[in-house]
């Protein structure tokens, strides 16, 4: 006879809620082919079993609108602690919504929040559902945006150096000709042990790539984030393959689905995958990716968001660092009780709090709300 919270009871979905919080950043911000000056939150809440878990994902407020009209009637009547069932059905449910994008994000909340809740309702950490290869989330700083004077991303950089973090990465790719003044200039600010890391989002062509990073080379740049689409495989593969320097070639935080991800380890593009627990399927898929990087040999690393990709961090074998992003770090700050902060550069679980550890300030979040 099972007891009361075991994983053998069929504990059912009871109601779901959705709501949406834009919040604006601190100052606007650019990488090299976006602007931006707020950031949305849509939150999932579910309730079963006297628990409630939490999920979010940051997207347009129209992902809201679309878990509550196309997932939630769904989701409603079906068992908790068969995840995977679950998250597998609602991909094909999405199937005329596309399995990318705004309908996947919409999934990855959903299916964040089904962990959240097995682990709440089983009164344990999701680390500890999991199981741990580790026991710290190694981090890099994430900012230094293009639209950053050089003497903002140096505070910004020294602030994360108290941290204990020796990882930072900056924006390029806006103002080409700028870019190799404003590498040498955060090289200054850092100093020559810790390590730079750069991310053009696409902005550059294939031949641009290649002789910036040779440019860059002098300042010790040792990632080179997405200099290329991501979409571009070829591209990547040309640029990685030509390389004379030591300089990982990173991508992948685009990825809504596992054919993505393997294709692009296929095709040899990168040497560090990225994926972000927002938007690839959740912690169900998230874990999946980073075995196919297991399968592949080749590290893993997560994208923004770094209190949910806790867990996953601690449990993949493949995990190398996660992204510390600006943005990310001071939503979950404001909205978010229980946000772990850096210790030596890296993350660990609280595993004494159930789920992820996350509870929702409501009262602070009001004002944010759409």
């Amino acid at each position: 006879m099972s007891t009361p919270g075991s994983i053998e009871e069929p504990v059912i979905l009871r109601e779901i809620k959705v709501s949406v919080y834009t919040i604006p950043t601190d100052i606007p911000e650019s990488d090299g082919t976006m602007e931006w000056d707020r950031t949305t939150l849509v939150l999932v809440e579910i309730t079963a079993g006297g628990k409630k878990g939490l999920g979010f994902t940051y997207a347009d407020a129209a992902v809201g609108l679309f878990i509550d009209r196309t997932l939630k009637p769904f989701l409603v009547g079906k068992p908790v602690h068969d995840i995977a069932a679950t998250t597998n059905e609602m991909i094909r449910q999405i199937r005329n919504n596309g399995s990318c994008g705004m309908a996947m994000m919409a999934v990855s909340a959903v299916d964040t929040a089904l962990w959240d809740l097995k682990a709440k309702i089983l009164g344990v950490s999701v680390c500890a559902l999991l199981g741990q290869v580790r026991d710290t989330m190694p981090l890099y700083g994430s900012g230094g945006f293009t639209s950053y004077t050089e003497k903002q991303t140096q505070m910004q950089f020294e602030g994360w150096a108290t941290q204990g973090i020796t990882h930072f990465k900056m924006k390029i790719g806006r103002e080409p000709a700028n870019d190799l003044h404003r590498v040498r200039a955060a090289r200054r600010a850092i100093g020559r042990e810790a390590v730079l890391m750069v991310d053009a989002n696409g902005a550059y062509t294939v031949r641009q790539a290649l002789e910036m990073a040779e440019a860059f080379s002098e300042y010790r740049v040792s990632w080179l984030e997405e200099p290329v689409s991501s979409d571009n495989l070829a591209g990547l593969c040309f640029i990685r393959e030509h390389l004379r320097h030591n300089c990982a070639i990173a991508a992948g935080e685009y990825g809504y689905n596992l054919p993505y991800f393997e294709a692009m380890l296929r095709a040899g593009a990168v040497d560090v995958l990225q994926a972000d627990i927002t938007r690839c399927g959740g912690m169900t898929y998230l874990l999946k990716t980073g075995y196919l990087c297991e399968g592949h040999q080749l590290p893993f690393s997560t994208h923004c968001a770094p209190s949910l990709h806790l867990p996953a961090a601690l449990a993949l074998p493949s995990f190398y660092i996660a992204e510390y992003f600006h943005d990310h770090i001071r939503i979950e700050s404001m909205l978010f009780e229980g946000v772990p902060a850096p210790v030596g550069g890296c993350l660990a679980a609280d595993t004494g709090r159930p789920g992820f550890g996350l509870e929702f300030k409501y009262a602070d979040a009001q004002k944010y709300r759409v």
